[in-house]
């Protein structure tokens, strides 16, 4: 899929605040919540997942709760001779981590991992670096979620709302 830059507008980011508010919300309901026709709706839901602005409507899994209370940030700098896909195989390999970027600065990769402990987070910072390909890792564990991962924000902004 490719992903096309969006212009949304106060419906779209209506639409949008919508489904995250009640993700389990039919088109029908959201046409008369939002006094607009539901061919209407359909079709600026259909052009948002095309285009790639919602990429899914799956449940939000919270790790503590699962029983993975630790969350940390690890940078990665890999061996160039390996390079990126190949570590990002490895580190797909591993469920407690949650994501993978490339990035600037001192390191090569930045992770989100969690772990059921500290003692747990040593197991699997051990079986991510246990790969060749990975010459150092720098870890910070993360205290509190103050933030948490949001886009709703930036939508309205988007929009102009």
């Amino acid at each position: 899929m490719t992903m096309q830059v969006v212009q949304l507008d106060v419906l779209d980011a209506r639409i949008v605040e919508l489904l995250a508010a009640e993700p389990r919300i039919g088109v029908l309901e959201m046409s008369r919540r939002l006094a607009v026709a539901r061919g209407t709706v359909q079709a600026r839901l259909d052009k948002l997942i095309a285009r790639g602005a919602i990429k899914g409507f799956g449940p939000e899994v919270v790790p503590a709760a699962i029983g993975y209370g630790v969350m940390s940030f690890v940078t990665l700098e890999i061996s160039q001779r390996y390079g990126h896909h190949a570590v990002t195989d490895h580190l797909a390999e591993i469920p407690e981590v949650l994501e993978a970027h490339t990035i600037t600065g001192s390191g090569d990769l930045m992770c989100r991992i969690v772990a059921r402990s500290n003692a747990d987070l040593q197991r699997v910072i051990d079986q991510i670096v246990g790969y060749e390909g990975i010459v150092r890792a720098s870890t910070i564990i993360a205290l509190a979620e103050l933030i948490p991962y949001r886009t709703l924000p930036l939508v309205r902004a988007a929009s102009g709302t």
